[in-house]
């Protein structure tokens, strides 16, 4: 373990073996910092937070604030779990969740990217890449993969589906189903499939076609999303278009709608 002389660490936090706490960094009360992580130079680990194994912490982030939630009680214990080998860049920051005993959690192998941020009780699921500037709102949940692009904006309580993509400067409202990509500088659209991630996690060519067969019935027959599903369903039946029509079900807010060539 190392400890610059300047860092400040409450005698209450938990420290594992080899973690290496930077000039002039901050670690709270009721802090579990697991094995191999790095807490960088004016770094903030604030209490009730817990960090997995060999996670980076980069100058000026900071994880576990408060929520910024106008009716949070700041009596309230609440949570920020971290999972293993999770990067956050310079001026990160996570806060942890608004209700008792609540929970903002980050999974593992994910890279938060300069000056994104994570809202209270949000789900970063693993192996999410968060790009400069992407806001993830309360409640919000990213699903595992996704790939979330420069200045993108996710509203509360609306879900990003796994290996999903949003292009640079998009905003949702509504739920990204898995494996579709937004079209960047607009608002709950659907521009395509997010092809490039499916062949990088080794979808096969069939299980990408047969994907790209259920998303034009799902967004380019005129037919409602439910109506479509039931169709999808009965003519396809991989994993991945289960999942794709799981997804769709059980949204509650709606999901993006197709950007035509002429809107």
């Amino acid at each position: 373990m190392s400890i610059h002389p300047t860092a400040v660490v409450d005698s209450r936090a938990e420290l594992g073996q080899g973690v290496v706490v930077g000039p002039f960094a901050f670690i709270d009360r009721d802090v579990h910092i697991g094995n191999g992580c790095v807490i960088g130079p004016r770094a903030t680990v604030l209490a009730h937070t817990r960090l997995g194994e060999h996670c980076r912490v980069h100058s000026g982030a900071v994880i576990g604030d408060l929520p910024q939630d106008m009716a949070f009680n700041p009596d309230c214990v609440s949570y920020v779990e971290v999972g293993d080998r999770s990067v956050f860049r310079e001026g990160v920051t996570v806060h942890r969740g608004t209700g008792e005993g609540s929970v903002t959690r980050v999974g593992s192998d994910c890279l938060l990217m300069a000056n994104s941020h994570v809202a209270h009780n949000g789900h970063v699921s693993d192996r999410v890449i968060l790009a400069n500037g992407a806001l993830i709102a309360g409640y919000a949940s990213v699903g595992e993969r996704a790939f979330i692009s420069g200045n993108c904006m996710v509203h509360q309580f609306t879900r990003v589906g796994r290996l999903a993509m949003m292009s640079g400067g998009s905003a949702i409202q509504k739920d990204l189903p898995p494996f579709c990509m937004t079209r960047s500088s607009a608002s709950n659209t659907v521009m395509g499939m997010n092809v490039v991630g499916l062949r990088r996690s080794g979808f096969s060519n069939e299980e990408r076609l047969e994907l790209k067969r259920a998303f034009t019935l799902l967004y380019r027959q005129g037919q409602s999303p439910m109506k479509a599903i039931e169709e999808i369903e009965a003519r396809f039946h991989s994993v991945a278009v289960h999942e794709l029509c799981e997804f769709v079900r059980q949204s509650e807010r709606g999901i993006c709608r197709f950007l035509r060539d002429d809107d």
